[in-house]
């Protein structure tokens, strides 16, 4: 008699999870905690919630990645994948949408007569009065060649895993860790010596959320990858099975592109003012 449990689908249905229940009481100790802290509480009361988001994370990742070596992720479950990591990426793409939106709507209409604020704190062009822009031709074409050089080392290594070529992979990764090390400490030293802060003007404002959040998804395509050299270090990754390679890999170019346009956009078109060289 067949077993009446015996699986005669290609779909993965997944065991019951901890993971949901304590991802979501870790993100409501960390509001809480985040709520406490913007009211002048100390730093150390998100660390409760931070830490058991960073527990939900590693717990609910390893079982996905026991759950792959275990032969559940088969070709339909990786297709699924591939499609919900393409929906994650396009939601980033519209959360930068938003990020360029405000910093078009101020620059292109700095003496906008309907919002007599705005041509307070720009005077009327832009850049605004009194800012000094950072040169494009220094730092950021130098972080837009380590980004473009990491895109090349990503998608050697991703070449080498299709074909079989393990020291390639690893030395591919090895090479776009370091190289989006690098591009984080030189965005922190850029900072460091900006003429401009984030308070008080709509050009530090729209120049630092966007650039920040995108030094922020720098960080953790770096870490993505991090962890993904471990893996392949440990032999985790196949030919034939290595979503977890690709999604990365997808990650790390969308970052890349997304700068291609911060670089055009904020740098070159709307800093064409006064110009500060950090030194």
């Amino acid at each position: 008699m067949a077993d009446a449990h015996a699986k005669h689908h290609d779909y993965h249905l997944v065991n019951p999870s901890p993971w949901p229940l304590t991802g979501a009481i870790g993100a409501f100790m960390l509001a809480v905690g985040a709520v406490h802290y913007f009211h002048g509480a100390p730093l150390w009361y998100v660390a409760p919630g931070f830490a058991v988001v960073l527990y939900t994370m590693f717990g609910w990742w390893r079982d996905v990645i026991r759950e792959a070596n275990g032969g559940d992720h088969t070709p339909v479950v990786q297709l699924h994948l591939r499609y919900g990591m393409i929906l994650f990426i396009a939601s980033e793409v519209m959360f930068f949408v938003a990020w360029f939106w405000a910093f078009f709507d101020a620059s292109l209409f700095p003496g906008e007569a309907i919002q007599h604020a705005r041509t307070v704190f720009t005077g009327g062009h832009w850049p605004p009065q009194g800012i000094e822009v950072f040169d494009p031709w220094h730092i950021p074409l130098l972080n837009t060649l380590v980004l473009l050089a990491s895109g090349t080392t990503v998608t050697w290594a991703h070449h080498s895993l299709q074909h079989d070529d393990r020291k390639g992979l690893i030395q591919g990764l090895v090479f776009t860790v370091v190289l989006g090390l690098i591009f984080t400490s030189l965005q922190a030293f850029e900072y460091e010596h900006a003429a401009f802060s984030f308070a008080g003007n709509i050009y530090g404002s729209t120049f630092f959320m966007a650039t920040g959040f995108h030094g922020f998804h720098v960080i953790v395509g770096t870490i993505f990858l991090a962890i993904c050299l471990i893996r392949a270090i440990r032999g985790g990754f196949t030919s034939k099975q290595h979503f977890g390679f690709e999604a990365a890999a997808w990650y790390w170019h969308f970052v890349d592109v997304v700068w291609l346009f911060l670089f055009a956009s904020i740098y070159i078109w709307g800093g064409h003012g006064g110009v500060i060289n950090p030194a």
